[in-house]
């Protein structure tokens, strides 16, 4: 079978089930390839079960810690097994939104297979070729498997087939301590595992120092054990007995293991080069406006090699939905994509860290922060550890990085400054609700005032001068 088409859409991940509603509904014809699961990583692997359990792992951990307002603690008692179902009641509820039966309601033409390149303007996917205007390759990215000595003969779980276990595992040993492996550590610390993470640099170190110590501090409080510059060498076990040794020749052992060292882009099955598409290191190789070697084929979110962030994929499809649809330049930006890891205590951040911004606006460049600890909800809800820290080039925010309860619900704001170049006075102007943890956003930015009113001679002789009158 044969079809010509607009636009071909590979793969029904964010990214991917974007541009597909997107284009349909403005009026072009849409041929939406997928062979796996409708929705991608986020839904089925990703953030949604990841949040979902981590939630769990709150609920228990709050029976525990009630002490100081005056509810007595007690040991909860966790069904594992329900914990798990919670998370699929999760997708479940998800799935109608990303489902095949929507997408055909919506008139996109959904092909249930995966999508190779057999020449520069062809897809086939099974028995069918797909001919079409444009192309985008969403296919998103998959764990990444170290070869570790021993690990192909060692039962491992990653984060594609951690959330169907059904067992609470007894001692849990998660190889990488990036997000994916600090979250899931939490998550099932709090749902009563014992945990032990290896990281062989630094745990969260993409993050800032400071406040990945705090993080740090609070999961090693809970019981977790970090061992950081701990690279593994070789794996050796069964399943409830896993040993892994370290270059230092460390020796730690548990019940399972979780793989969570990072993520590969998926482009085996595409076939790039029938297409003429170039690939690099962590991706398809793309321009500024996300187009590939090949004029007619973009490639979004994760596949791509850009920060491997649902939203960032959700972003991706409005930047070519303007170029491939509408003919208007359009370019993709990362100066206003924000991250957040969702911890407890979460971290968030967005744009420049204080080192990339001295080397990019030299001495312009003065960093401005305030503390949970001085915000009266904060106190309140008996969260004060954390912090908001602001890097302002001149007048404008062009980076910041938050830890603390709902960082990531914070971390908006700033990307929103960032994106249309708004200065600090917006938010020296803005009115938060008191008592709001987001008043925290304010008084960090009334700290960049703070030093040019008070204590200054010159602001002193004129309110003087004033004054007179």
């Amino acid at each position: 079978m044969r079809i010509k088409t607009d636009l071909c859409v590979i793969g029904a991940g964010s990214g991917g089930l974007s541009v597909a509603a997107g284009a349909v509904q403005i009026g072009a014809r849409v041929v939406l390839l997928e062979g796996g699961r409708m929705g991608g990583d986020c839904l089925n692997y990703g953030c949604v079960p990841s949040k979902a359990l981590i939630a769990a792992g709150k609920h228990a951990h709050a029976m525990k810690t009630g002490a100081a307002f005056g509810v007595a603690p007690v040991e909860p008692v966790v069904d594992f097994a329900k914990a798990k179902d919670h998370v699929h009641s999760v997708i479940r509820k998800i799935e109608p939104h990303d489902s095949v039966e929507r997408f055909e309601s919506l008139g996109v033409r959904v092909i249930q297979e995966f999508g190779s390149f057999i020449s520069p303007s062809e897809v086939q996917a099974g028995d069918t070729v797909i001919e079409a205007r444009r192309f985008v390759v969403a296919t998103g990215s998959s764990p990444f498997v170290p070869p570790i000595p021993g690990l192909d003969s060692v039962p491992y779980e990653t984060n594609e087939t951690i959330f169907d276990s059904r067992e609470r595992p007894e001692h849990l040993l998660i190889i990488g301590g990036g997000p994916i492996g600090m979250e899931m550590a939490q998550a099932h610390s709090r749902l009563g595992s014992k945990v032990t993470v290896l990281e062989g640099l630094k745990a969260l170190g993409r993050s800032h120092p400071d406040h990945a110590a705090i993080v740090l501090q609070q999961l090693r409080s809970e019981g977790i054990t970090i061992i950081e510059d701990a690279m593994a060498t070789k794996i050796e076990g069964e399943k409830g007995a896993v040993t892994i040794t370290t270059a230092d020749e460390k020796v730690i052992q548990g019940t399972d293991l979780l793989v969570a060292v990072g993520r590969k882009s998926n482009l085996e099955k595409l076939d790039l080069e029938a297409a003429g598409i170039e690939r690099h290191r962590t991706g398809i190789k793309v321009d500024a406006s996300l187009k590939t070697t090949n004029r007619r084929v973009y490639a979004i979110g994760d596949v791509a090699g850009a920060a491997q962030f649902t939203h960032v994929a959700g972003y991706h499809a409005s930047v070519i939905v303007k170029s491939a649809l509408f003919g208007l330049p359009s370019k993709a930006r990362q100066d206003h994509i924000p991250s957040a890891t969702y911890t407890d205590p979460e971290i968030a951040e967005v744009g420049l860290t204080e080192e990339a911004a001295r080397k990019k606006y030299g001495g312009k460049v003065e960093v401005v922060s305030f503390d949970y600890g001085e915000n009266d909800r904060a106190l309140a809800e008996g969260l004060p550890v954390g912090q908001v820290r602001v890097v302002v080039a001149g007048s404008k925010p062009v980076g910041a990085s938050i830890v603390g309860a709902q960082a990531g619900e914070m971390i908006h704001l700033w990307s929103m400054a960032i994106a249309n170049g708004l200065k600090m006075s917006a938010f020296a102007n803005m009115i938060a609700p008191y008592p709001t943890l987001g008043e925290a956003n304010k008084r960090a930015a009334g700290a960049f005032f703070s030093k040019r009113l008070f204590n200054n001679p010159t602001v002193e002789r004129i309110v003087r001068f004033v004054q007179r009158f």
